[in-house]
């Protein structure tokens, strides 16, 4: 894999706080389930992309917003020690945002998250390098991210959840999608994209370029898994890093599903990992 070592990526997203409930099994629709293990973490698409870019040997800068309070405080040391730089974090008047995460024993999950003072994420005065690539999610507001995409001058990848309509011109300016099956489902205006990766869970992932498959990889098997939660966001910083860095669309794939798979073996939505060759 060539690469410009360490690759400049700005990640623009989501910092929250993850309140996680490990069950036996998911309750369904007004049940109430006992047993649970909980644990309290720093998570956030946005976090949990920029804290693992960072680990696997990215230079990275965040763009976000946490509270004035303790968790907004104990988030920013938590990126910050991940080697992060968060000079681009505002404090916001809202309350830190926060996510309420139940896994059952197989890693499955279910998510409520309070944006809290992710909605108050501003990009004015942002400066872009042409050398930065972008990457982003939409758990921030889509104006922002249009925003931000309009002025990047360099590449620019977007991870498309939760799933939204999407404007053409957002469509037209993202160099890379990357979405779950059912993200791609919803959004049918991706078919027009230039670049969309698509993943199936344990089923592995695809490459589409201009609505046509031109790579699929299985998912490596992980006998323990223990949460999904931050599959797909440290899969994300992976694959922008391996396409930033030139990798061919197969071995792209393949080392995100490696760095995927090596999450979900892990409790927390930002795992320690290794660097990026580590697993090409």
């Amino acid at each position: 894999m060539t690469s410009h070592s360490p690759q400049d990526l700005v990640v623009v997203g989501s910092i929250n706080v993850d309140l996680t409930a490990t069950v036996e099994r998911l309750p369904r629709a007004g049940e109430t389930v006992a047993g649970g293990r909980l644990r309290r973490d720093v998570g956030g698409k946005g976090a949990n992309q920029a804290v693992a870019a960072s680990r696997l040997g990215a230079r990275v800068r965040m763009v976000g917003a946490v509270g004035d309070d303790s968790d907004g405080r104990w988030a920013l040391e938590t990126i910050r020690g991940a080697g992060v730089d968060v000079e681009d974090v505002r404090t916001a008047r809202s309350a830190t945002g926060t996510a309420l995460i139940a896994v059952d024993a197989a890693g499955e999950n279910q998510i409520v998250v309070c944006g809290g003072a992710n909605t108050e994420v501003d990009a004015g005065g942002l400066t872009i390098a042409a050398t930065e690539a972008v990457l982003m999610q939409l758990e921030l507001s889509l104006d922002l991210v249009q925003e931000v995409a309009a002025q990047a001058p360099g590449f620019v990848a977007l991870n498309a959840a939760p799933a939204q309509p999407l404007p053409e011109g957002l469509i037209e300016r993202v160099d890379l999608f990357i979405v779950n099956e059912s993200e791609y489902a919803a959004m049918p205006e991706l078919r027009a994209a230039r670049r969309v990766a698509v993943t199936f869970g344990a089923e592995g992932a695809a490459m589409l370029v201009g609505g046509e498959e031109t790579a699929r990889v299985p998912a490596p098997v992980v006998s323990n898994v223990v949460s999904s939660v931050g599959a797909g966001d440290a899969f994300s910083a992976a694959l922008t890093l391996a396409v930033i860095a030139g990798a061919p669309d197969e071995q792209a794939l393949r080392t995100a599903c490696a760095v995927g798979a090596a999450t979900v073996a892990h409790p927390s939505a930002q795992p320690p990992l290794a660097r990026l060759e580590t697993y090409a």
